[in-house]
């Protein structure tokens, strides 16, 4: 499988699922997850956005460690994909503007737990590697990805 191959498959599952879970770690070296509403753009095929508050505390762990893991699964928990990568805090207008349309109508929880909702930040995951499987199966691919769009060697 090469990476559009995998996109196209975390796409299918994310129009599936629409949540994934986003593990973090803190400076304690802690880890921490939490249910997240990710999109995939076209125009960054190797990148999964998300958003959330300045003020939340992921956004101070996601500045001191940026290496995050992903976890998206289909509702039949027949597909499930871990995607890694190195996630930025995005603060851009245009942006934000695509990502609410693209998914602004599934963050009702967001909304009512972010006081402001004008007040956000894209979460920006350029993925690194992901592996999918189909546990019941015993299916599993694994693709790294390169910065220009290939595998890594």
């Amino acid at each position: 499988m090469n990476p559009h191959e995998m996109m196209n498959k975390i796409e299918k599952i994310l129009d599936d699922a629409h949540a994934g879970v986003l593990a973090t770690v803190d400076a304690e070296g802690r880890p921490h997850l939490r249910w997240m509403t990710p999109v995939i753009l076209a125009q960054w095929p190797q990148t999964l956005f998300a958003v959330t508050a300045p003020q939340f505390p992921k956004v101070a762990q996601l500045d001191a460690q940026g290496q995050v893991e992903w976890m998206i699964q289909t509702r039949a928990l027949d597909q499930v994909v871990n995607v890694r990568g190195r996630i930025s805090v995005v603060d851009n207008p245009s942006l934000k503007a695509q990502i609410t349309e693209a998914i602004g109508r599934r963050l009702a929880v967001f909304w009512k737990v972010n006081a402001s909702s004008t007040d956000f930040v894209i979460l920006e995951t350029e993925i690194e590697e992901a592996c999918w499987s189909m546990p019941l199966k015993g299916v599993k691919e694994v693709v790294r990805f390169g910065p220009s769009g290939g595998e890594l060697a």
